[in-house]
């Protein structure tokens, strides 16, 4: 059976009681000059427009006609129409006619042009539009300001109907509002995210509720929960607990420079940086003659392109170390790589290894950071992605079968293994709690004074291995004074 084909753009109209208006709105959909799937989904509506779409869909095969069991809600109708898109943009829409469809080439430029992942049309920001009701103006003037001042965007108009994403964006993000609150959930989640947004001016041609309109007070104060609920905590089904304890670690300055400190003398000019996450590290490799920051996840990689695509000498890339096409990425004679909490999500660490070095150039260095303590492994662990902790003697010996001479291996944060046992061990946590995480990071300097320069354990190994080949020009004196040797 023949794949279905792949449309540049999937409208979804969520449908409830539009018997008057959804006939003509897809006349006008379809008549807009963009290859597209129109998916409508029927939020079982009880005045006939689901005969009306039906009878549409047998005439015009853009159409795909989903019916809902029980009313559920405009959110839910969402969500399910999501869930079916197959373009690569989807876009959101109406049954009712206050929105134009002949705005759609403008409102996907942004994403076709590659200088967005989503896009909000503007109510307030375009002309013409029909003066609104007083009381409709304020209430979405206040409910884009409270969202703007817990997402921390400048949007002016939240609560648009025309919101535009990439497909593969949209589709990752755990949507759970059933009403009128999907608009200021999708806007926290994918600010959250850190996706570019772009706004585009819209006409608007408001309709009153003896014509239709649905929501009320209510919905607004509804909303105004959403907007505090996804925008100021946490999301559990949004983010796993493996993106909460990166992301709660990444926001750990103190304690990211430490790391750093006690990598950067062996880090080169030509560095492949696995796993580079939200950009952390990136950061501090900035200025050196090339870059290249991967992830194999696509919202960081997402995240990585909006951080750094206008920073000369940063190139990001897909990129696992689980697959041999890894190997495409040696074009770029790298002098470093660096694996900062990457060899323990690896499916196999051997291979991997093997993979990091067939990137390097001869004399090159691999920089490895990783968990220390088999005895530690536990729930946090299984919660971040761990496959695996390291004991010392296991990560020389798996770095010198791949190929690499150890220049460098020691201990980090011995005491806060005592933690990491109490959260993993003893409270069976998933994820990291935020304020244990802000309280050890003000502790860094004292537990850098207190652990000195070789640790007899730790709560991470760092471990620095040559390629054979042309020595590294690297190495100084201030990476000997850095880290112990191998005992």
């Amino acid at each position: 059976m023949a794949e279905p084909r792949t449309p540049t753009l999937s409208v979804i109209v969520p449908c409830y009681n539009e018997r008057a208006t959804v006939a003509e709105l897809l006349r006008r959909v379809k008549e807009v000059p963009v290859d597209k799937e129109i998916i409508v989904v029927d939020d079982k509506s009880t005045d006939g427009s689901k005969d009306v779409v039906a009878a549409l869909a047998q005439e015009w095969p853009e159409i795909r006609h989903i019916l809902q069991p029980v009313n559920q809600g405009k959110g839910a109708a969402i969500r399910r129409g999501i869930q079916e898109a197959r373009g690569d943009i989807v876009l959101i829409q109406d049954a009712d006619l206050e929105y134009d469809p002949e705005e759609y080439p403008k409102l996907i430029r942004p994403i076709l042009d590659g200088h967005a992942e989503v896009v909000f049309g503007s109510r307030f920001e375009g002309y013409p539009r029909r003066v609104m009701l007083y009381w409709h103006r304020l209430g979405n003037t206040f409910l884009t300001f409270l969202s703007n001042v817990t997402t921390n965007l400048d949007l002016t108009d939240m609560e648009t109907c025309y919101k535009v994403f990439r497909r593969d964006v949209i589709q990752s993000i755990n949507l759970q509002s059933d009403r009128f609150g999907i608009e200021p959930e999708i806007t926290a989640k994918v600010a959250k995210r850190g996706y570019r947004i772009f706004e585009v001016p819209i006409s608007y041609y408001g309709r009153d509720y003896w014509e239709g309109k649905k929501i009320n007070w209510k919905d607004g104060f509804s909303a105004i929960w959403t907007i505090l609920k996804f925008g100021l905590f946490d999301d559990p089904a949004n983010e796993p607990a493996t993106y909460q304890t990166i992301r709660r670690l990444d926001r750990l300055r103190r304690y990211n420079k430490w790391i750093w400190e006690r990598v950067q003398p062996y880090v080169g000019q030509r560095v492949l940086e696995v796993g580079a996450g939200s950009g952390t590290m990136t950061r501090f490799l900035y200025g050196r003659e090339l870059i290249v920051a991967t992830d194999k996840e696509g919202p960081y990689i997402d995240r990585l392109r909006n951080a750094f695509r206008r920073r000369p000498g940063i190139i990001v890339e897909r990129l696992d170390l689980d697959n041999d096409d890894a190997l495409d990425l040696s074009r770029y004679a790298f002098d470093t790589v660096l694996c900062i909490n990457v060899l323990e999500h690896t499916a196999d660490d051997a291979a991997a290894l093997r993979r990091a070095n067939q990137l390097l150039q001869p004399g090159g260095r691999i920089v490895v950071f990783v968990p220390a303590g088999k005895d530690l492994y536990g729930s946090l662990d299984r919660g971040v992605g761990h496959q695996r902790r390291y004991e010392k003697d296991e990560l020389a010996q798996k770095l010198q079968q791949a190929g690499f001479d150890i220049e460098e291996i020691s201990f980090q944060n011995q005491i806060a293994r005592i933690a990491w046992w109490l959260n993993s061990r003893f409270l069976n946590r998933q994820a990291l709690p935020a304020a244990q995480s802000r309280i050890f990071d003000r502790m860094v300097p004292l537990l850098k004074t207190l652990e000195g320069n070789r640790p007899s354990s730790g709560l991470s190994l760092i471990a620095i291995g040559r390629k054979a080949g042309v020595p590294s020009t690297v190495r100084s004196e201030e990476a000997l004074a850095a880290a112990g040797a191998v005992s």
